[in-house]
């Protein structure tokens, strides 16, 4: 696992703080509010989030569920999704669940939520390291993707948080 170059890291983190203010800026014009459901990146969403002044405004919380029974408490992910030859905790399934659950428990009407496994073990050969699955949730229409990110664990963690942001901007444009 190759780390991050500090230019590579500086431009994923500018490109993060614009994402960031370009959303501030949405869901205030809007006055919608936003929740994080992380697992992978630990908070890292939110806190690039609370990050920016005033961001209390626009964002309600962020459940950092890193354990596959948090997701099920917090979130109310079906146990079911953590069965053998279920989905397991880095799926569509399980992203889709936790935007669904993060909008359920706050005040938001807007969501993101990742899963993966940032490394540098507990990779498969189904699921290699720099597996992730982000779900976005706007209202009632939700939609994930699987991102397959190289590097080390930062740079697989980095990358989540960028297209995690990206794909919000997407969705509410």
């Amino acid at each position: 696992m190759t780390a991050l170059s500090a230019a590579e890291k500086d431009k994923l983190d500018a490109a993060i703080r614009s994402h960031t203010q370009k959303l501030a800026n949405i869901l205030l014009e809007r006055k919608q509010i936003m929740a994080t459901a992380e697992s992978c990146t630990g908070g890292w969403i939110a806190q690039s989030l609370t990050a920016l002044p005033g961001s209390s405004a626009w964002f309600d919380s962020g459940f950092v569920t890193y354990s596959n029974a948090a997701k099920q408490r917090l979130l109310k992910v079906p146990p079911a999704f953590f069965d053998a030859g279920a989905p397991g905790a880095v799926s569509e399934e399980t992203v889709l669940a936790m935007t669904a659950g993060a909008i359920a428990n706050s005040e938001a009407t807007v969501a993101v939520a990742v899963s993966g496994v940032a490394g540098p073990d507990g990779g498969s050969v189904e699921k290699p390291v720099g597996t992730v699955w982000i779900a976005w949730q706007v209202g009632e229409t939700a939609i994930a993707r699987r991102f397959q990110f190289a590097g080390d664990r930062e740079g697989v963690r980095l990358a989540t948080v960028e297209a995690a942001l990206a794909g919000l901007l997407q969705r509410l444009a």
